[in-house]
């Protein structure tokens, strides 16, 4: 369950990002709409007062009847328009809101003057306090041209309202940012909190992004000090700056509420398996602990019978010579060692050189160099190792007696291979003697050579084979392999 909880986790994550960058995507084009709505806006004050500046009025200079007109033009706008009129050095010759030019002070804010007279072209004004009125002010201004010269600045300054007008209209939800700042990066509109923002310079982040590039999207901090993915755009017809801004935490809390999902749903499951596990694990834990009283039960019992069988055997050859009594207590210890290593691996088979280390383990004690082992890693069941112990015992016996381990330079070597050529598998074990006293075949057959014989035919389906050559004996035991049990 581990690896689905967080795979459920990084689905949720890959998600957020996805929803972040479709969220980026979706204020960029809500800023740049916004500015084609400004633009249009600024436009259209721009073409009226253009016109204006082509009355016949006002290119001879009859401002009683520019008036007329002047104030059907700020009517469109509502309250707080103001259209004036100045030359180039800020002297006013007319004022939409007073006849009484003579007590106005000259215009403020020459520059954009200037650049009327200088570019001939309208201009956009930076938030300004304005000298008349003493309010916070933007301005559109167009030059006035009679016989090619630009004789007057004509100036509109609309009402602030507007702005924020189209700032609310354009706002998708109260979840959203939005502000128009000036070139300067002042706020002259927002939503939500214009009257503690308008006038306000930008935050840190933004201001220093506004000045490197025109457009672009960025986290930034609010003047409110909410986190908010942001995007601008700056306005090539006016310098404005529209930008606008979606709370941060709009977007990650689907994120938490996903991943808090998963991990109740997950943590319920994990419980859920965590105690099936427990369960399961405490039957095969009993399992287990029954597998292993039984096995100890029959160890107990088996060395019993063995002990038993040795001193019932001891009653019995008790008249017989002591080297019988050596030959059977041998087989009997040969059957206990076999017994003692299928007991340390559960009765589920053991490994062939083990079984065979362990039968040769006596004839090792005095010189471990004088028998040499080598093959293949062979499993072998229960059954097979029980029979083979027998069998290499009965072999290693006889060359103790006669053979190859019975005086100081005999050596033995043990090979086995595994043969693959018949349905079943077939295990081939070739002991070869060298350096022994001379080799003669018996004239009988003992019990040990009949009990390899039968073993290897009986037992292991297979058969058993001694050569008595000049150099010394060699014994071959063939049998078919079973699977480990």
């Amino acid at each position: 369950m581990l690896p689905l909880i967080v795979f459920a986790v990084g689905i949720a994550v890959y998600n957020y990002k996805q929803d972040r960058s479709d969220a980026t995507r979706r204020v960029v084009a809500n800023v740049r709409s916004m500015r084609l709505v400004l633009d249009s806006e600024v436009q259209r004050m721009t073409g009226g007062l253009q016109v204006l500046a082509l009355t016949n009025s006002l290119r001879h200079d009859d401002f009683q009847t520019f008036r007329r007109i002047a104030l059907g033009f700020v009517e469109q706008y509502g309250k707080g328009g103001l259209v004036l009129i100045s030359d180039r050095k800020g002297r006013l010759l007319f004022s939409s809101a007073t006849e009484d030019t003579a007590s106005l002070p000259p215009r403020s804010h020459l520059e954009t003057i200037e650049r009327v007279f200088t570019n001939r072209s309208p201009q956009y004004s930076d938030l300004f306090i304005s000298a008349i009125n003493g309010r916070q002010v933007l301005t559109v201004e167009v030059p006035v041209f009679r016989d090619g010269e630009v004789i007057y600045d004509l100036c509109f300054s609309p009402p602030i309202g507007i702005f924020q007008e189209l700032v609310e209209k354009q706002r998708p939800d109260q979840l959203w940012t939005v502000s128009l700042l000036d070139t300067k990066g002042i706020v002259f509109a927002r939503a939500p909190n214009p009257s503690e923002t308008v006038g306000k310079q930008a935050s840190g982040a933004l201001y220093d992004a506004m000045s490197r590039t025109s457009e672009a999207a960025l986290s930034t901090v609010s003047l409110d000090g909410v986190a908010l993915s942001s995007a601008f755009t700056k306005s090539p017809l006016t310098g404005w700056t529209v930008v606008a801004g979606v709370a941060e935490s709009s977007l990650i809390a689907p994120l938490w509420r996903n991943i808090a999902i998963t991990s109740l749903i997950g943590g319920i499951l994990l419980l859920t398996g965590l105690t099936f596990a427990v369960r399961m694990a405490t039957t095969i834990a009993r399992g287990e602990m029954l597998h292993d009283l039984l096995i100890d039960e029959l160890n107990h019992r088996v060395k019993n019978t063995l002990a038993l069988m040795q001193a019932i055997a001891v009653q019995t050859f008790r008249s017989a010579s002591r080297d019988e009594r050596i030959k059977f207590e041998g087989r009997l210890g040969a059957l206990a060692e076999a017994h003692n290593l299928l007991s340390q691996e559960k009765w589920a088979g053991s490994e062939l050189r083990d079984v065979i280390a362990r039968a040769l383990q006596p004839f090792l004690l005095s010189s471990p160099d004088r028998i040499r082992m080598a093959g293949p890693a062979v499993p072998l069941s229960p059954r097979l190792a029980v029979v083979l112990s027998m069998i290499v015992h009965e072999i290693a016996t006889n060359a103790a007696k006669y053979g190859a381990l019975s005086n100081e330079t005999g050596r033995v070597t043990l090979d086995w291979e595994v043969v693959t050529d018949a349905p079943k598998p077939r295990l081939r074990l070739i002991w070869t003697e060298i350096g022994g006293p001379p080799v003669t075949a018996p004239v009988r057959r003992g019990f040990g050579s009949r009990l390899i014989e039968r073993s290897a035919r009986d037992q292991l389906d297979g058969e058993a084979t001694v050569d008595f050559l000049p150099r010394g004996v060699v014994c071959t035991v063939v049998c078919t392999l079973d699977e480990a049990r």
